[in-house]
């Protein structure tokens, strides 16, 4: 027997669910197949719980500053076992709302692993699905170096599962998960060591914004070791972990090291081949700007397609996708253009548009003028210790339009949601300058630049 839907989605994560809701509310007879927990790596693995690890090292910097407002709170103690289980509470329920969200928009769901027998058809296990429209949501997982003793160390799935604080870590990777990881684990105590291939951290962002994270993270204690390819890791007797590189060099008495150097589209059994599903050189699904595959009835978002790996961007691809389908709206789709962004690092940033560097690239450097301001927020004008702020602007010919926003230190992450809709309504810096400061605020250095 085989069942027959409108929309069968495959995966249970942001953008899967998302465009499977949108299509049920449509009124599209809608399958969702999930083999893990619902919600993808952002709620289980991913934004959720790193938020809530985040958090609760800021919570720690402000116990460790509260003498310098006055309060006397004796040594506070931290129990790793607490915050776990809350966190790991918090997920679950965040599972149960999902399933009741699906339930209240009927879509049906089948556990198990999905997989194409044809453009129409997937099977899980001995049975078959069919549907009209078929859409890929998959996701990622976590890459790791093919070197020996890899399985001796953790991912940023694994992280999660800790049930001890590490007291000694290295955190491999100087993209966004490996920098936010070394940030909260410093934050809490732990002896952090972050290995970087190259010589910075967070080389996609603008030069401004990674220098000052690095920086300001080496004097929070977070140690660097840079241009270090790791061959090799090796348990003790002792049980610690010892990581080798070239060249001799070693870190050791090691009780935990973390992998963050990439992630990968989960597509390896979902049998792209045999529907004729392309995937591009680096094994993502390859879409076009309506989401569409190689396949006239199949369509993907979010991470698998390798472009803006961002959960929002999967929940708006997958209901614009739903809205071009099952909504009437055929001309529905995400622009890809202008999306911001967060990494939680200590500091954290904000970003949104081009870089310096892309804008130079991209329009000429006679055309890119650069406005920038580098203070310390007055939370710390009482405090011993001190924080860097960044502040940002690029902009574009005569007219001075905004094409880039960033923000480096607090709050960052809560700043630029609303710069972000300034840039992407086509702001000019003169627009910025008209508006008037909220005072006393780091976002109002933003639009006082000079």
């Amino acid at each position: 027997m085989i069942d027959h839907y409108d929309y069968l989605v495959i995966g249970g994560g942001s953008g899967g669910i998302a465009s499977a809701r949108r299509a049920a509310e449509h009124g599209a007879r809608t399958l969702l197949i999930e083999s893990g927990r619902m919600g993808g790596t952002c709620v289980n693995v991913g934004c959720v719980p790193k938020k809530v690890m985040w958090n609760t090292s800021r919570v720690a910097e402000v116990l460790h500053d509260a003498p310098g407002y006055g309060f006397d709170i004796g040594a506070p103690r931290f129990d790793w076992s607490v915050i776990k289980a809350a966190r790991d509470n918090y997920v679950a329920r965040l599972n149960g709302i999902y399933h009741r969200n699906l339930d209240t928009a009927g879509v049906a769901r089948v556990t198990g692993r999905g997989c194409f027998v044809g453009p129409h058809t997937v099977t899980v296990g001995d049975t078959q699905y069919q549907a009209e429209h078929i859409l890929i949501a998959t996701g990622g997982h976590p890459d790791l170096p093919d070197i020996p003793g890899v399985e001796m160390g953790i991912t940023s799935d694994g992280f999660f599962d800790l049930d001890t604080q590490p007291a000694r870590a290295a955190i491999v990777g100087g993209g966004y998960i490996a920098t936010e990881f070394a940030g909260l684990l410093n934050g809490l105590g732990t002896e952090v060591t972050q290995v970087l291939r190259h010589n910075s951290l967070l080389r996609n962002f603008d030069h401004d914004l990674h220098h000052v994270v690095m920086s300001h993270m080496a004097e929070s204690g977070v140690h660097f070791e840079t241009h270090f390819h790791a061959d090799r890791l090796v348990r003790d007797a002792d049980g610690s972990l010892r990581l080798h590189a070239g060249e001799g060099r070693v870190l050791s008495g090691l009780d935990c090291v973390v992998w963050a150097i990439g992630r990968r589209p989960n597509v390896s059994a979902l049998g792209c081949e045999e529907a004729g599903i392309r995937l591009d050189v680096h094994g993502f699904v390859a879409t076009d700007e309506y989401q569409n595959t190689s396949v006239e009835s199949v369509y993907a978002v979010g991470d698998v397609t390798g472009r803006a790996a961002l959960t929002p961007v999967a929940i708006a691809a997958g209901r614009h996708l739903a809205d071009r389908l099952f909504g009437g709206n055929s001309e529905a789709r995400l622009e890809y253009d202008n999306i911001p962004s967060v990494v939680f690092s200590h500091p954290p940033i904000g970003t949104v548009g081009h870089s310096e560097e892309q804008a130079v690239e991209r329009f000429g450097a006679r055309r890119v003028k650069v406005y920038r301001s580098s203070f310390t927020n007055m939370y710390y004008s009482v405090l011993e210790r001190k924080a860097p702020t960044l502040v940002k602007l690029v902009t574009l010919g005569e007219e001075e339009r905004v094409v880039g926003c960033h923000v480096a230190g607090d709050f960052a992450d809560e700043m630029i949601q609303g710069f972000a809709v300034a840039v992407k309504m086509g702001a000019t810096k003169h627009d910025f300058d008209k508006t008037v400061a909220i005072h006393p605020t780091a976002a109002e250095e933003l639009v006082t630049l000079r």
